[in-house]
């Protein structure tokens, strides 16, 4: 079945949505974040883990699964949630933000896009054809168009120029699209300038995509650039159907996010940051490799209902990542995707209360202190 979002409230002082997303494998509440499992798994954690820490929705890589093991044998197997065995609605990504870090501007043309295989130099053409191909034998539940990620900064002749083309191969994809159990998304362009998002944005709502996303942030720019980019990409999107911000998972963006109209935001940030000994905190992230936590007997957070945090301490999962034991890092996983997801469901609260911008003006405070988040550069993500 194609997914229906359903908007049940809208927070008085903001954009901010409080919506349901019915899927083929339940009903689902937004805000909400999803978890990447870029080859068909989330680093380090079983389907039971994830279904502990409440994640609805997962992302999984076209881009990757195309090159291994194929989206031919996953097909062969039953499709994506039999192969991985996750039952829950997963979101494929074109490939896009992997197939323009690693091609050049030459090689982007009306047809595709010429690279090279990142694991052994192979010639590849992807085009938006075949992403919607893959995508489709993949058999997830919402697939993704396939769009030119645009770089920041880019002059205005450029991402106009690559708007227009985004809007074609939008237009393409679409064409060939044809699984019937899958809802396909447009995704709205246009760098930092506000006519093209919102010709983007109207062009893409015309041809009445089943969802839509806002693409070309984080990607190098400052927060408050990205900030802008959302809100003049949602202005312009219809109320009835889901508004997904991809690659973002720091905290105060996916605040941020919600507060300008999204809904459902991913990055491999949270289990990124676990492989390198860090964790989310309500008072910012935290290296376990420091020495202060040797003698800390005391959980990762002390409100944090995860599994790490009701049955280990700081001492003990430091013990863990100094000698580079593989449970360090999935409970550092299992515990930053939590708070993510717990964040998201902090927000709906928020939202049926009406006081989002004190939970913003709370939450600052305690994660940041006194440093100007906003001067932060956002930075794309790519497990």
């Amino acid at each position: 079945m194609k997914i229906k979002y359903n908007l049940l409230k809208k927070e008085k002082n903001s954009e901010a949505r409080l919506g349901t997303i019915e899927t083929n494998y339940g009903t689902y509440e937004t805000p909400m974040f999803m978890p990447v499992g870029t080859r068909a798994t989330v680093k380090g954690l079983s389907p039971e883990e994830l279904y502990n820490i409440n994640a609805g929705i997962i992302l999984a890589n076209t881009y990757h699964l195309w090159l291994r093991p194929g989206e031919d044998l996953i097909f062969k197997a039953g499709g994506l949630h039999k192969f991985m065995n996750y039952q829950g609605p997963i979101l494929t990504d074109s490939g896009g933000f992997q197939v323009f870090s690693l091609a050049r501007k030459k090689d982007i043309s009306e047809e595709g896009v010429k690279f090279k295989s990142h694991i052994d130099g192979t010639k590849l053409f992807l085009t938006p054809e075949k992403s919607i191909e893959i995508q489709n034998k993949l058999d997830s539940d919402i697939a993704m168009s396939f769009d030119e990620c645009i770089p920041y900064p880019a002059d205005y002749d450029y991402v106009k120029s690559s708007v227009l083309r985004t809007l074609r191969w939008a237009k393409r994809g679409k064409a060939v699209f044809n699984n019937s159990n899958q809802s396909l998304f447009g995704i709205v362009q246009g760098g930092e300038y506000e006519d093209l998002r919102k010709y983007c944005a109207e062009e893409l709502v015309k041809m009445d995509f089943d969802g839509y996303s806002v693409g070309g942030t984080s990607v190098g720019e400052d927060k408050e650039t990205m900030y802008k980019m959302v809100s003049y990409s949602t202005k312009y999107l219809p109320e009835n159907k889901v508004r997904y911000l991809m690659g973002v998972g720091d905290p105060i963006d996916i605040i941020e996010g919600v507060i300008r109209g999204i809904d459902i935001f991913d990055c491999v940030l949270p289990t990124r940051i676990a492989r390198h000994a860090n964790a989310f905190t309500k008072y910012g992230k935290i290296n376990l490799k420091n020495a202060k936590y040797k003698e800390d007997f005391t959980p990762l957070e002390e409100t944090c209902d995860c599994y790490a945090c009701k049955n280990f301490t700081k001492a003990y999962i430091r013990h863990l990542v100094t000698l580079d034991e593989m449970l360090g890092s999935r409970l550092l996983s299992i515990h930053n995707l939590r708070f993510l997801v717990r964040l998201t469901e902090d927000l709906r609260e928020c939202i049926k209360n009406d006081n989002i911008f004190e939970y913003k003006q709370e939450f600052i405070k305690n994660y940041y202190g006194n440093k100007d988040y906003l001067q932060k550069k956002t930075k794309g993500q790519d497990e």
